[in-house]
């Protein structure tokens, strides 16, 4: 392959692997639930609102998941997604309908600056309060670009994929800035005039996925069913992340693009690692959500009270 032509390649396929721009699922609107092959068995009772979308793949309404006390969390209030700037005119029709209020953007600025800036309907602009990803995007740039299957062995092989993930999650707990901007958003969320709100970072999963995660458990949600709607990202993500890994094995970037796959995906262990840290620095998640988060009762209470029924 010609330099010129690898640089082209490379350059394009590695901004859609790490940004997480990927081929979407066909069409457009809103659903009660995802594709019957994308949920899996274990998503139990709750009902899983998909959003589908061309241009973004990983989007949905936090609202059905019963709490622990058998309270219901309001549909239309809360969304999560992946990366929003490769919406087509369609989706943006679609997410109009959702009368959105606010959009929280938790990607730092070389993600920004490689996949765009979000598409939005009218008068709505994104919040940036970027999360630190501790690297992960550096990494699989410096991986994908290096197109050498040595250097790619010996930065995610033998396990050290996974531990930089679990490093990540960790973070998510022990960064002030990373609580500081979850904190933020949780109190948009417990106010009026800021929800609708929908939050996002590129491919939905690792910053979003706590976010979700924390905000299912704030609000009285059992850990197993928050954990099960954290995992639902691999469903919707599997055959876009399959079709992005075959393509840069086409392209002659990766001998071995089965290396990023915990990249790509979430685990369970990822999650736990930050919850393990939350225990560790707060003594548990009720001390994150006060200590950690700085959220105190009544915050917690509005917050419970705008968003269950």
């Amino acid at each position: 392959m010609r330099v010129a032509h690898v640089r082209r390649v490379t350059g394009v396929v590695v901004t859609a692997v790490a940004l997480g721009c990927l081929p979407a699922w066909s069409g457009a609107g809103a659903t009660a639930a995802p594709p019957a092959a994308a949920a899996p068995p274990e998503a139990g009772a709750t009902t899983v609102r998909r959003v589908v979308l061309q241009g973004a793949v990983n989007v949905r309404d936090l609202g059905g998941h019963r709490t622990a006390n058998g309270r219901e969390v309001r549909p239309g209030q809360v969304f999560r997604a992946d990366a929003l700037g490769k919406l087509t005119d369609a989706d943006v029709s679609a997410l109009a309908a959702l009368n959105l209020r606010t959009v929280v953007d938790f990607r730092v600025p070389p993600e920004v600056r490689g996949d765009g800036a979000d598409r939005l309907p009218a008068g709505l602009t994104a919040v940036s309060r970027p999360v630190n990803d501790r690297g992960l995007y550096g990494t699989v740039m410096a991986v994908i670009g290096s197109a050498d299957p040595a250097e790619q062995e010996r930065l995610l092989a033998g396990g050290k994929a996974e531990r930089l993930m679990r490093e990540i999650y960790r973070g998510f707990v022990t960064d002030p800035d990373t609580r500081r901007q979850l904190a933020a958003t949780l109190r948009d969320l417990a106010e009026r005039g800021q929800s609708p709100l929908l939050f996002h970072c590129t491919s939905g999963k690792d910053r979003t996925g706590w976010m979700s995660y924390v905000l299912l458990r704030a609000l009285g949600v059992p850990a197993g069913a928050a954990e099960r709607d954290y995992l639902l990202s691999n469903a919707y993500r599997a055959e876009a992340d399959r079709a992005m890994r075959e393509g840069l094995r086409r392209a002659g970037l990766m001998e071995d693009p089965e290396l990023l796959v915990p990249l790509q995906e979430v685990r369970a262990e990822y999650l736990d690692a930050a919850v393990d840290q939350a225990e560790r620095d707060y003594g548990g998640f009720e001390g994150y959500l006060t200590e950690g988060l700085g959220l105190d009762t009544p915050v917690l209470a509005r917050l419970r009270a705008r968003l269950l029924r």
